[in-house]
């Protein structure tokens, strides 16, 4: 169960810098925190809708990295944001089904103290199972994606929780700064404010990306504080964000044929559809008896005799 304590940021105890909404960074957090209370209250202030004075125009065209800075590195976290210790929220989802901010100020009591358990039965919004072989490390282009990571909040199927992220998105852009909290909770037993901001263009179904911003108050953010966008992209593969599409791009597709095309690998046909897929495509099991042949050989020669590549698996 987890503790209703309230870790309270009074109005002296951070120290605006002239802006008047962000806390100070790393060697300049001296005296930023000038008093830190545990006391037992029921009273908690909901957080805003956004991070104050973030706008997203602040967020670069994507460059080959999997995050970059924002706002200097400084969260967005003001002298109102008070949070209890082993505080959650999630916003509700909006009229598109998407997920909104989330907020938590991680500690040892909000992490998991049971085995994480299935979550394949959430579809969040722009969800497509595809495969990319040979370019997605581990085959599949989409995760679904915790904002606050399942090993600081415990929160597993939470579908206010899961966004449609790519496996680049997941594993090389969120999981490092998810990692970084942990430890840092882990090791000190002290809290991190921790807000997650998914970014969507218009009306599209998958997001851009996330503001992920953490704070840890009890040392002035000595040990933990960043303020970073975490792009959701995938080398090698073109998104339509707007309905969660995706196609190998023209430079991974050359590439990918270069490897492929010579190289002798197990394939199973459709020969209803003149189509071929790989043996753990979904699409198999969906496959007529007697329209099935499984063949090994070369990605080209199938081309050459009529056969086009599945678009789910995408041998």
């Amino acid at each position: 169960m987890k503790k209703k304590l309230t870790l309270l940021l009074s109005a002296a105890i951070l120290l605006l810098t002239s802006c008047g909404s962000s806390l100070p960074v790393n060697e300049n957090h001296a005296n930023t925190i000038s008093k830190i209370e545990i006391i037992q209250t029921e009273s908690e202030v909901d957080p805003e809708e956004s991070p104050s004075k973030f706008d997203s125009s602040q967020i670069p065209v994507y460059a080959g990295n999997a995050y970059t800075t924002i706002n200097d590195n400084i969260p967005f976290f003001t002298a109102d944001d008070t949070l209890s210790a082993g505080y959650e929220f999630y916003s509700p989802l909006d009229e598109l089904g998407r997920c909104g901010l989330a907020i938590a100020l991680v500690g040892k009591e909000t992490m998991p103290t049971e085995e994480r358990g299935e979550i394949g039965m959430i579809k969040p919004t722009g969800w497509h199972t595809v495969k990319y072989s040979g370019i997605v490390d581990g085959n599949y282009l989409y995760n679904r994606c915790h904002l606050i990571g399942y090993q600081l909040s415990g929160e597993n199927a939470n579908e206010k929780n899961l966004i449609t992220g790519t496996r680049y998105f997941n594993v090389t852009g969120m999981l490092p700064f998810e990692n970084e909290v942990a430890d840092y909770a882990k090791n000190t037993g002290n809290h991190v404010m921790y807000r997650v901001t998914p970014v969507f263009t218009g009306d599209n179904l998958v997001a851009d990306g996330v503001l992920m911003e953490a704070y840890s108050p009890e040392d002035n953010g000595e040990g933990v504080c960043f303020c970073v966008f975490v792009y959701n992209v995938q080398p090698g593969i073109e998104i339509d964000y707007a309905t969660g599409d995706s196609w190998i791009s023209e430079a991974a597709q050359k590439e990918n044929d270069n490897k492929t095309d010579d190289s002798v690998v197990d394939y199973v046909l459709n020969t209803g559809t003149h189509k071929f897929h790989l043996p753990d495509c979904d699409s198999v099991t969906d496959m007529k008896p007697q329209n099935r042949k499984d063949y090994s050989g070369s990605r080209q020669d199938l081309i050459n005799q009529g056969y086009d590549p599945c678009k789910r698996c995408n041998p």
